[in-house]
């Protein structure tokens, strides 16, 4: 059951912070204690962690996903690309024509005609044994990766909420280093350069996962599919470290919770880990290793929140949601941020 909470009208962020006359790191960050909820800027971020915390970020960057396709029969078909998989087919997302949302009137065996020659191969649904999801095995011919088509024929995925399309930096976080995600790890976006100067010398520690984020399609609200995610080894020492002297480890984004806890053991011990996650974290399998978390705001009914109750507890998620619609907080990637520290 996720957390009941209605947007009012004008709660989307329609365009990035700086087409708005904000820098990155000036968003509206709300901040969620048990019993106290704050309302500061993110640029706050350091004084309201102790040093000798740890922050860990997704450095997966973003890759220009959407394509513009055609079907057989001639018709445009707009494809979200959500990741390649391991033999070299892709998942992907139709659309409908208009974009409003996914196109789930497609068959096994049908051919989207991409830019550059390219033809997709519909396969089956993904994952196997479901009929009637928005996502499909397709196998792309001639056989091309998607982190090397993508850059050449793509563009960042946009929904309708947003006033127009722009340019792949507006999708990046500052310290994006591996591509690989269908859309942005949006939760790191308001960090700076500076920001992160200021984090380290107050000696709060930074290190970093990677874990390579779907397409989020958010008019269905599914849970998460299986992800491709690396937590490097000098990190999962960390989290050890961190956890045992009391301090707190923060995860920049749900997608850092899921790789965290990936690679965390039954008795919240770590260890370095890559492949795929199919985890999904909810009340019924709450957080081992992460103790505070940034992120942005969800859309009712989003899975999400699922997860934000595996690290926060529902009601301060519930009180933190009540106090960000109240307050004409903004949702989405280009949107606002919390900070829960449970």
């Amino acid at each position: 059951m996720t957390i009941p909470f209605t947007l009012p009208p004008g709660s989307e962020a329609r365009r990035p912070p700086e087409h708005r006359g904000l820098r990155r790191d000036g968003v509206r960050l709300l901040v969620a204690r048990p019993g106290v909820i704050e309302h500061r800027r993110f640029h706050d971020l350091p004084e309201l962690l102790a040093p000798g915390d740890l922050v860990v970020v997704n450095t997966s960057a973003t890759l220009p996903a959407a394509l513009d396709a055609v079907r057989d029969n001639g018709k445009p078909a707009p494809v979200h690309v959500s990741t390649p998989l391991d033999d070299g087919d892709w998942v992907i997302e139709v659309r409908l024509g208009d974009a409003s949302g996914p196109d789930l009137s497609l068959h096994a065996g049908e051919r989207l005609y991409l830019p550059g020659g390219a033809v997709l191969t519909l396969l089956a649904h993904h994952p196997p044994a479901t009929s009637g999801t928005r996502l499909w095995r397709a196998a792309v011919t001639p056989r091309v990766s998607a982190r090397s088509y993508l850059p050449r024929h793509g563009r960042p995925i946009g929904y309708g909420y947003l006033t127009g399309r722009f340019p792949l930096r507006d999708y990046q976080t500052v310290y994006a280093t591996e591509p690989g995600s269908a859309e942005m790890a949006s939760a790191g976006r308001p960090f700076t350069e500076p920001l992160l100067v200021r984090l380290m010398a107050r000696g709060v520690i930074v290190a970093p996962v990677v874990l390579h984020a779907g397409v989020s399609s958010p008019e269905l609200h599914e849970p998460p599919m299986a992800e491709r995610f690396a937590v490097p080894a000098s990190t999962a020492r960390l989290v050890d470290v961190v956890r045992a002297a009391g301090q707190r480890v923060v995860a920049v984004g749900t997608t850092v919770v899921r790789a965290l806890e990936s690679a965390a053991g039954p008795d919240g011990s770590m260890r370095a880990a890559t492949g795929w996650t199919d985890l999904v974290l909810g009340p019924d399998r709450p957080a081992r290793v992460v103790g505070g978390l940034v992120t942005g705001l969800h859309a009712p009914e989003a899975s999400h929140l699922l997860l934000l109750e595996a690290v926060a507890g529902r009601p301060l998620v519930e009180a933190a949601y009540e106090a960000a619609v109240r307050q004409r907080y903004l949702w989405h990637e280009f949107g606002d941020s919390t900070l829960f520290l449970p």
